[in-house]
């Protein structure tokens, strides 16, 4: 009886929660303590923020121009306002799309505005989605490197 009232606990706890599927990723700009090129979460929170939609994915955008370097991660769905997001975003790391139309009947005389974006020369998309949090490494290239070796490791352990 006292396992049934707690399978019955558990299944209406899990029917609240809906949107627990959803990706957890860190959420700064490099003007944030530890969110530049060499990451440190505790200026930021070791857990991150949940993004707002469930099928929703972690981005890291590095723009630079000359040796000024501004890096932002956050979710997808939280740069939906940028026209130089590009089509693939499945994991890795791609150069930002160019939009020939993107302020073309704009007599705009305020440079600050950057109503064309191109005031970076060079900005790149990271994206990740299958693993939470990890828009805060460096590369993605990385994760994959220590993942081949703790393959190679175990396989050479199990001899």
């Amino acid at each position: 009886m006292h396992s049934q009232t707690n399978l019955i606990a558990v299944l209406l706890l899990a029917a609240l929660i809906h949107e627990g599927s959803a990706i957890w990723c860190y959420r700064c700009t490099s003007a944030t303590p530890g969110c530049a090129e060499k990451f440190n979460w505790r200026g930021i929170g070791f857990l991150g923020e949940h993004c707002p939609e469930p099928d929703d994915i972690c981005v890291k955008v590095t723009e630079r121009r000359g040796a000024r370097e501004t890096i932002t991660r956050d979710c997808l769905s939280a740069l939906s306002f940028r026209k130089d997001i590009p089509a693939d975003k499945y994991e890795g790391c791609r150069p930002a799309a160019h939009d020939e139309k993107l302020a073309n009947y704009v007599n705009h005389t305020i440079k600050e505005h950057d109503v064309r974006r191109d005031y970076y020369t060079d900005t790149t998309f990271c994206f990740c989605f299958l693993d939470h949090r990890c828009n805060g490494a460096s590369g993605l290239q990385v994760s994959a490197l220590m993942g081949l070796l703790t393959l190679v490791t175990t396989a050479l352990l199990l001899r």
